[in-house]
């Protein structure tokens, strides 16, 4: 992935830009290979020779990606980065020879609206420009351009030393063309300002590479703008080759709050917690009993689901889906991630938040009074029946708790004793509902046999320890029933409780909740072997997706995925906490 804070872009080992919404991540795609075909638009440049070995790394501390070939004649480094944004995105991608000659081809299709509009392209001074409706795209070369077969393709020898540069940028296109850049003084100014960001960050233990990679990456994820991060910048991934489990992650997800500003406030991005947290307050704002799961960049609500038939899908995994239908449900464990967001916020001694409303916690309260006792569709976003799912009702005690917790701290003024009371009733009914003394374990929902990976939050909210005999049972229970291949799947797969047909990769951040487990129970060599197995799946620059299949050893669902790089941090954070003490 390389991005800029405001969208972001995926580029294949081979050098193709196969994914790229502009302007912004919710923005329809302009190349769209990755959910089709080539025709569906992608930006290739690669060898034009045999290729002996490719390999890519990131610029230490930041987005920027070389990809390094090498052939029989020579090699070249393809450099790959999206500039800080002073007003239109630009893509730059800039050929560096670096031993005897090599030549190279570049492939452009362009394809607007995810793949579908053809648009106008025309040759001009220095390169092309394509306009179809409002968006137009300008590229300028430092090579020939020839158009063929409704593409842009040149051939090109570099030579050691020699630099070849092309430059993309996309703009409205009713108004004027944008200046072109200095490539680089552009890049150089885009890597100072990752540097300078990484620097700060506070985390200095034996997984800091790791660690500092999955914070850059949460860190353009972010939507700068507004402060909101995507969950992923992809939509419809397949969380099972083949499969319908397919979904738009563009957009800025409630639940993500509390572990995303947990993980930035441990790393000491003060900052970035606080551009967050008004993000979340201005989304949230309103009548509690209409709070959304998952918002667009901007805070919007309405995140219409629709399908796009003339996209194949990944692998022929379809339907591919733009939109989120998920808006419409009930969650009750988002008010648990709001209040406890709030609450940690403050507490790392933010002070209090310039959307802040003084109304909002004791609405909140007023709601849960009763809706806690609602069946919602839980943390996995079933599309199965309401229930009383054990997570949310937890998540609502972690609600009900933090607000006591708050006022207790002199933040507003409540009747601590009649919430105190709500508490309490929570918590007997999880732990006498909630729990199956058979299995020896939580279950997903009350006076259900499946087991959920989610209980595995439970000494993470504070709800019981991790010493607790029904905690440690539950943990048990996932290690024989849930864990499989060295791994944890979400829930115990049943076509009535989700609304789905079976299958789907490991969710990666409920095993990194299992690593976390083993650590307060004191079991840091477990919890290390978990984690640094976790760490042995990214990609070959560091990335990881949502999910993981460990048989066929590949990863799987939209990429990358802010949550899966949330549990990295926050994982290496209690691992390395613990190893300190």
């Amino acid at each position: 992935m390389i991005g800029d804070c405001h969208t972001a872009a995926l580029v294949s080992k081979q050098g193709s830009i196969d994914w790229c919404c502009l302007p912004h991540f919710d923005s329809p795609a302009c190349f769209a290979a990755l959910l089709g075909t080539a025709e569906n638009g992608h930006w290739s440049i690669t060898p034009a020779e045999p290729v002996l070995a490719i390999r890519r790394r990131y610029r230490d501390g930041t987005l920027i990606l070389e990809t390094e070939f090498e052939t029989a004649s020579g090699s070249a480094t393809l450099i790959d980065c999206m500039v800080l944004r002073s007003a239109m995105p630009e893509l730059l991608r800039v050929v560096v020879g670096t031993r005897g000659q090599i030549r190279m081809k570049l492939e452009l299709v362009i394809r607007f609206d995810y793949g579908l509009v053809v648009p106008w392209v025309r040759r001009t001074d220095n390169g092309i420009s394509a306009i179809a409706g409002p968006d137009m795209i300008r590229l300028r070369a430092d090579v020939p351009l020839q158009g063929e077969n409704m593409q842009t393709e040149a051939e090109f020898t570099v030579v050691e030393g020699q630099k070849v540069s092309f430059d993309l940028t996309w703009y409205p296109s009713h108004e004027r063309e944008p200046e072109p850049v200095n490539i680089g003084v552009a890049i150089q100014k885009t890597e100072k300002w990752w540097r300078e960001w990484s620097d700060r960050c506070t985390y200095q233990g034996k997984w800091r590479d790791a660690v500092l990679r999955s914070l850059i990456t949460l860190k353009g994820l972010t939507f700068l703008p507004t402060g909101g991060i995507v969950a992923a910048p992809t939509t419809s991934l397949p969380e099972l080759l083949g499969g319908v489990r397919n979904w738009d992650y563009r957009f800025c997800w409630v639940r993500d709050a509390t572990l995303t500003l947990q993980s930035l406030l441990h790393a000491g991005y003060l900052d970035e917690a606080r551009e967050w947290r008004e993000w979340l307050l201005r989304a949230v704002a309103g009548s509690p009993s209409e709070l959304n799961i998952v918002y667009g960049l901007h805070g919007e609500r309405r995140l219409t689901e629709l399908e796009l038939p003339w996209l194949a899908g990944y692998e022929k995994s379809a339907p591919v889906r733009t939109g989120n239908a998920a808006y419409t449900q009930y969650q009750l464990d988002i008010f648990g991630e709001v209040v406890n967001t709030l609450f940690q916020a403050r507490e790392a001694g933010l002070g209090p938040a310039k959307h802040s409303r003084a109304d909002l916690v004791p609405a909140m309260l007023e709601f849960l009074e009763t809706g806690w006792e609602r069946p919602d569709e839980g943390i996995w976003e079933v599309r199965g029946p309401r229930r009383h799912f054990v997570h949310s009702k937890m998540m609502a005690w972690v609600a009900v708790d933090r607000l006591i917790r708050s006022a207790e701290k002199g933040r507003f003024t409540i009747d601590i004793a009649r919430w105190k009371k709500l508490r309490e009733a929570i918590h007997e009914q999880v732990c006498r509902q909630g729990f199956d003394t058979d299995m020896n374990s939580f279950v997903q929902y009350y006076g259900g046999k499946h087991l959920d990976a989610s209980i595995l939050m439970m000494p993470l909210v504070g709800f019981l320890a991790a010493d607790d005999s029904r905690v440690m049972g539950t943990v048990k229970a996932i290690e024989t029933h849930l864990m499989k291949n060295g791994f944890v799947g979400r829930y115990t797969q049943d076509p009535a409780v989700d609304g789905l047909p079976h299958g789907e990769g490991t969710f990666l951040p409920c095993s990194f909740w299992l690593a976390d487990n083993y650590e307060l129970q004191g079991r840091h060599e477990d919890a290390v072997r978990m984690f640094e197995r976790l760490l042995e799946i990214r990609n070959d620059v560091g990335l990881l997706a949502e999910e993981y299949d460990p048989v066929a050893k590949r990863q799987l669902g939209n990429f990358p995925q802010a949550f899966s790089h949330v549990g990295l941090v926050n994982t290496a954070f209690h691992l390395t906490h613990a190893f300190k003490e």
